[in-house]
């Protein structure tokens, strides 16, 4: 398999690729062409098909795995793949995670941390409430692991969203053992659900784009509902605990301008919105740094999301 970022114009290529996308457009002359979108783990290329009826052109659709034999040329500064034949691929003959981004953390090892976490929840309200999610629904532990934690910007892999809602409760234990103000089971189960309505707010891959809740509602008003229905299953769970804890979650985002349907009123909701604003922009100045082909670059421009010219410290410069 030739991955996408090893493409180099003027080469020939023959390798499996995802169709994100299949269009069908005109040439300046009115003849009909394919404008199709590929991607791998490592990015995405155009494809232009020109013969559309070549006997090498097969039937195939958007979200097929599709074998490209073709020549990647530049245009307009960009690499594309002039395809001379395309046949449809077997899903059980290929590897679906060479087309996907993936965590470089082991999913397993990741969810293994977080249920020592959850074990270690001394209230028994809210541990019974983290196993209704993390232990006793398989369907959620499945697509938590699967999910990401956004459609770009950081985490936007396979793990993402596990690997995201690790760190960000790590964080937040870390700051409970120096914080004695913290209640510190009430910060971690928080830290573990604040992001839980992901799994619903995107689609799994290959889509990985908002689903019609996800538009409608977003992630913290799903996750307060789905947080809302596991508790009326927990007999005698205290009122005030469960609105506390829907108030971290509510508040993670810290500033209504970022989502926030509210300020932080509590200390553990703004232990929160510090701990997932922390894991949020240093992911992104970490994708940020290893998109870059050019090991030796040191300023890598303006990142819209730290709102900042970044540079590389300069012992990595050379990393």
């Amino acid at each position: 398999m030739t991955f996408i970022k090893d493409l180099k114009d003027g080469q020939r290529v023959s390798s499996v690729y995802l169709c994100k996308q299949k269009n069908t457009a005109l040439t300046k002359n009115g003849k009909e062409y394919y404008n199709v979108s590929v991607q791998d783990k490592t990015g995405n290329i155009d494809v232009k098909v020109w013969e559309i009826n070549s006997p090498g052109i097969r039937d195939f659709e958007a979200k097929d795995y599709i074998e490209i034999t073709g020549r990647v040329a530049s245009f307009n500064g960009a690499l594309q793949i002039s395809a001379e034949s395309i046949r449809v691929i077997n899903p059980e003959e290929i590897d679906v995670k060479e087309f996907f981004p993936v965590s470089e953390k082991d999913t397993d090892d990741m969810y293994g941390e977080l249920m020592k976490l959850v074990e270690s929840v001394k209230n028994d309200y809210l541990k019974k409430l983290l196993k209704s999610f993390f232990v006793d629904d398989e369907n959620l532990k499945k697509s938590f692991i699967a999910h990401s934690a956004a459609k770009t910007v950081h985490h936007s892999f396979i793990g993402g969203l596990l690997q995201h809602t690790l760190a960000v409760t790590k964080i937040c234990d870390y700051f409970s053992s120096i914080y004695p103000i913290l209640n510190r089971d009430l910060l971690i189960v928080a830290a573990m659900l604040h992001d839980i309505g992901k799994t619903k707010e995107l689609s799994e891959f290959p889509e990985n784009d908002y689903t019609d809740d996800g538009n409608l509602l977003g992630h913290i008003v799903i996750g307060v509902e789905m947080i809302n229905e596991n508790i009326s299953k927990i007999e005698g769970f205290p009122k005030v605990l469960a609105s506390e804890l829907k108030h971290c979650v509510v508040a993670h985002h810290g500033e209504l301008e970022f989502g926030s349907p509210k300020k932080p009123s509590l200390v553990e909701a703004i232990a929160l919105s510090f701990a997932d604003n922390t894991d949020a922009k240093i992911q992104t100045i970490s994708e940020a740094f290893n998109a870059k082909e050019d090991k030796g670059m040191q300023w890598l421009g303006y990142n819209k999301f730290v709102d900042s010219n970044i540079r590389r410290t300069h012992e990595t410069w050379d990393i």
